[in-house]
């Protein structure tokens, strides 16, 4: 067993910055711009179960379903977390040595809307960082885990017109005192002081992880998670709401899941604040790569 794979304590775990709209607040959301603004079909049956309405709207290429996840971000730089500069797909090697993490490889598509003034399209532009534990527990970039200059498992991808932004990872591992997660940030514009930014994490079915962790290597040297998601403080707050469906792929041996995502931008006037433990933590990195 890795010694470093027990020294988190949820106190010290990423927070989240925004919120997760609860499935009420989201028709109330979509109802209130009225049946003229709903641009989508999946937007206007959830406006109609509001309104009694049984019009059928006109549908733009542009538009698309209502995604299953809807947040509120906030405007604020957010919690601390490594940004490791990487912008790439591929995150499982480390980019100074290109030593690839251990792991069942995992692509995961991150499909990011604007569900603003009662309408849901793409969000093109959008900056997805996500990180993680590796398949032992440990994550890099940490001095307290012995990574202080690794980057292994940490990367970002800009949306494209269709708001989407993949990743090839490897499934996450597990450490004390949480559930299954990995880490994710999505900013509208990183550079600015007043750019929308939310920060969470995406969990995943417990029985899969188990089943996984008890068959495959180098899970298996660890075991099973000793925290279900019902027992984890922040997937308490997610209403269910940012657990993955991942699907075993034709080869047998990699993993997938998207992630549909809402971006709520219509309140312009969210207080800023700093929140969580510490400022941003950067270091020098080689160059961003893509793939």
């Amino acid at each position: 067993m890795n010694p470093h794979a027990d020294a988190h304590d949820e106190h010290d775990d990423d927070k989240p910055v925004g919120r997760v709209l609860s499935r009420r607040e989201i028709l109330k959301l979509f109802a209130g711009g009225g049946a003229g603004l709903v641009a989508s079909a999946g937007i206007f049956r959830l406006a109609a179960a509001q309104t009694g309405s049984t019009a059928t709207p006109a549908v733009t290429p542009t538009a698309t379903s209502i995604p299953t996840c809807v947040v509120k971000p906030e405007l604020t730089e957010g919690p601390f977390f490594v940004d490791s500069l990487l912008n790439r797909s591929d995150i499982r090697a480390d980019s100074l040595t290109g030593l690839v993490r251990e792991g069942a490889p995992f692509n995961l598509k991150f499909r990011v809307s604007d569900v603003s003034a009662g309408t849901c399209s793409p969000l093109e532009g959008a900056q997805v960082d996500i990180w993680h534990c590796d398949a032992l527990g440990v994550y890099s970039g940490v001095a307290s885990e012995g990574t202080p200059d690794e980057n292994w498992l940490r990367g970002w991808q800009l949306t494209d017109a269709l708001g989407e932004a993949d990743f090839l990872t490897i499934y996450p591992g597990w450490y004390s005192g949480r559930a299954v997660h990995i880490h994710f940030k999505v900013r509208t514009d990183p550079q600015a002081d007043s750019g929308y930014e939310f920060t969470s994490q995406v969990f995943f079915d417990d029985d899969f992880s188990a089943a996984l962790f008890t068959t495959t290597e180098p899970y298996s040297e660890k075991g099973i998670q000793n925290r279900l998601n019902t027992q984890d403080g922040i997937f308490q707050n997610s209403d269910g709401m940012l657990t993955l469906t991942v699907t075993e792929d034709a080869d047998g041996g990699s993993y997938s899941a998207v992630f549909d995502i809402g971006l709520d931008l219509s309140d312009a006037g969210i207080t800023s604040s700093s929140t969580g433990n510490g400022p941003r933590s950067t270091r020098p990195a080689p160059p961003s790569s893509g793939g």
